[in-house]
């Protein structure tokens, strides 16, 4: 034991000159680094002025952010509240609408914007390169802003409708940032699904025309008002989330004979097929949850563009319950035997060549959702592919879109 304790010591005396030297000079090295650190950090002048150069430096400092930190933005997203910034141009915009107050069943959807949001989180420009189209949406040429909600009234559906027609229309009528594009894209959050009905009010103001509409839905969503019984009845009454489209439809904003429903699988009112043929009248295919079966998303995919082309206005309307609820249960109308997420997906990036000129994700009520809260992750996701597809569109329309490497597998 003495003479291990010896040896010991022998070797640190051996080593005395070094071990203090090697540790004063790591100290040294961190401290004059701690030093530099210090220094870069101490930007700018008393008075808060600051250089280009030393913003530029703040923000490759500071900017980046954690797919889990930040404020809640869709995709971490630069936020200005567009309604109220007129200044702010921007290509799209990512527009919250938590309204629900004209639902028949399930009420909830209010807290979707949120929700949608939140599940977006781990979307960012740092990696959010799409291989199936070639792009990454959140880098290319348009400024995608999250616009904030509109601020819908709970109390009164008819001044709900108003205001979102005013919103929409506000928004439209501004000048994109980009001059490839007419018009700036809305992309709403939701909220129930009859905001539709304002956002086509808007679009048939601004494009002076009535839109086609590709409708995801397990529900046909162009029911007479009557179809749904009530003796104390009003003109407010006649505006829900599954009359919107008949409203619609009659008011000339709908463009007959070049609309599509796709995942229905709804049961019908009555003794008959009555609400098929009020839903004939107003010019809709039907694309039923069972044709998938036999047409493969493919196939789905060949009737819609067959039925609508790429050169008119779509508006593209997305109600989650399109999904099986075993998949999406976060809704207020939930319809077994539903699409996947994956066939959707696959049927949203096989139609990337329409003419979107506004859309929706409707109907994500979380407060039913799962805990890892399946339903809103879709709605993000769906999100995700409307950004990249309209972004693909422009691309295209400029006449850049072969500058776009595409390394992938054929899609469908």
């Amino acid at each position: 034991m003495k003479l291990s304790i010896l040896k010991s010591l022998s070797l640190l005396a051996a080593c005395g000159g070094f071990l203090p030297t090697f540790v004063v000079g790591h100290q040294h090295d961190e401290m004059a680094q701690q030093h530099l650190n210090a220094e870069r950090l101490r930007l700018g002048k008393a008075d808060g002025s600051v250089s280009k150069e030393e913003k530029q430096e703040l923000e490759r400092l500071w900017g980046f952010e954690w797919s889990f930190s930040g404020i809640s933005t869709f995709a971490h997203l630069e936020y200005k509240k567009c309604l109220t910034t007129p200044e702010e141009l921007f290509d799209i915009g990512i527009l919250g609408v938590p309204f629900d107050t004209a639902v028949s069943y399930r009420p909830g959807a209010r807290f979707g914007p949120k929700a949608i949001r939140a599940a977006s989180a781990r979307q960012t420009s740092f990696r959010g390169f799409n291989t199936r189209a070639g792009i990454n949406p959140y880098t290319s040429f348009a400024r995608i802003l999250d616009c904030g909600d509109i601020p819908v009234t709970p109390l009164d559906n008819a001044v709900a409708l108003e205001q979102m027609t005013a919103a929409y229309t506000e928004l439209l009528n501004r000048r994109p940032l980009s001059s490839s594009l007419a018009r700036p894209k809305i992309i709403s959050l939701g909220g129930d699904h009859s905001l539709a009905l304002a956002a086509l009010r808007a679009l048939r103001t601004v494009y002076n025309q009535p839109i086609a509409v590709l409708h995801f839905d397990a529900h046909l969503d162009t029911w007479h008002p009557a179809k749904y019984p009530d003796p104390w009845t009003s003109m407010q009454a006649q505006f829900n989330h599954g009359s919107m489209f008949w409203l619609a439809s009659n008011e000339g904003l709908i463009m007959n004979g070049s609309s599509v429903h796709a995942g229905l699988r709804t049961r019908l009112s009555g003794d008959d097929f009555a609400d098929y043929e009020d839903d004939d009248r107003q010019g809709f295919l039907r694309i039923s949850a069972d044709d998938i079966d036999d047409l493969r998303p493919q196939g789905v995919v060949k009737k819609i563009m067959e039925r609508i082309g790429t050169e008119v206005p779509v508006y593209l309307s997305i109600d989650i319950d399109v999904l099986d609820p075993g998949v999406a249960p976060g809704t207020g109308t939930p319809e077994p035997g539903g699409w996947t997420m994956r066939e959707l997906i696959r049927i949203l990036r096989g139609i990337e060549g329409l003419n979107v000129v506004g859309a929706d994700v409707v109907e994500v009520s979380p407060s039913y959702d799962g805990t890892g809260e399946e339903t809103a992750l879709s709605g993000a996701q769906v999100v995700f592919e409307m950004l990249t597809s309209v972004v693909k569109r422009g691309l295209r329309d400029m006449g850049k879109l072969t500058e776009v490497k595409e390394n992938r597998k054929e899609e469908l």
